[in-house]
């Protein structure tokens, strides 16, 4: 499924991987709306609590990068829910059982990149990675083992899914997808 974004025409961002211009920044209110799918906003995938002097305000590249991710953010989403919380007969779309899927991370600028300790060649720079919140461990895995097995049915391939646990005992899921030389890269990373 495509899904076309209709962003502010007076905002102008950069059309390459610099920094956006200033009329981008004065409507980073009205870019945070843009819807990239039907559960998933450009602000949602774009947000962070760095304050920082770029507004983390992706290219026109990286939208297009993100829109990327969205397809397999939905399903994740449906097929989650569609497993563990939905009742036998429930309607996904009606639903008070569903879940939503938190994107902690996103796209991020360098600067954005640089203050949270991301790596210097990070996926998020390009807007090709989110970082998925988790409760546990239990349900990183069932994220992941989703996340795989939608990858063999599709005869597509993944960057990076990786499943990570910070000094503080939470976990979330990295998930990225690349234009093109995706790697595949499956791993548990444990920060203690």
């Amino acid at each position: 499924m495509t899904v076309n974004i209709e962003l502010n025409k007076q905002a102008r961002l950069s059309q390459h991987l610099a920094s956006p211009s200033e009329a981008a920044l004065g409507h980073l209110s009205e870019l945070n709306g843009s819807r990239l799918s039907p559960h998933f906003t450009l602000g949602e995938l774009c947000k962070t609590s760095v304050n920082s002097l770029d507004g983390n305000i992706p290219s026109h590249v990286d939208i297009e990068n993100l829109k990327r991710l969205c397809p397999w953010l939905e399903d994740l989403r449906f097929t989650y829910n569609s497993l563990y919380c939905l009742k036998p007969g429930e309607d996904y779309e009606t639903s008070k059982n569903v879940e939503p899927i938190i994107i902690t991370s996103g796209y991020r600028s360098p600067e954005v990149n640089r203050c949270v300790g991301g790596a210097y060649s990070s996926n998020h720079l390009t807007g090709c990675a989110v970082d998925i919140r988790c409760t546990g461990v239990e349900q990183a895995i069932r994220y992941a083992a989703i996340l795989l097995d939608m990858a063999d049915d599709r005869q597509e391939d993944f960057d990076e899914l990786l499943i990570e646990r910070n000094r503080k005992g939470h976990y979330w899921v990295h998930f990225a997808v690349r234009p093109k030389d995706n790697r595949r890269k499956v791993l548990l990373i444990d920060k203690r």
